[in-house]
């Protein structure tokens, strides 16, 4: 079976952050930790886009 990159249940905001994390099969907070630090290094402005992005792209997990 195929895994699929969906949004998780399991979220804080959107789900996007567990739903990667669920995918790559590691703890959603390192992808939490890793997502705060990219956006801080990068002047947090891209990394909202990008998160919001994610979040209409990323059908809902059923």
């Amino acid at each position: 079976m195929q895994k699929k990159l969906r949004r998780s249940k399991n979220q804080m905001i959107a789900g996007v952050c567990a739903g990667i994390a669920e995918y790559l099969n590691i703890d959603v907070t390192i992808i939490r930790i890793a997502y705060v630090l990219l956006s801080v290094l990068s002047a947090g402005f891209p990394g909202i886009i990008v998160y919001i992005l994610l979040m209409i792209i990323m059908p809902l997990e059923d």
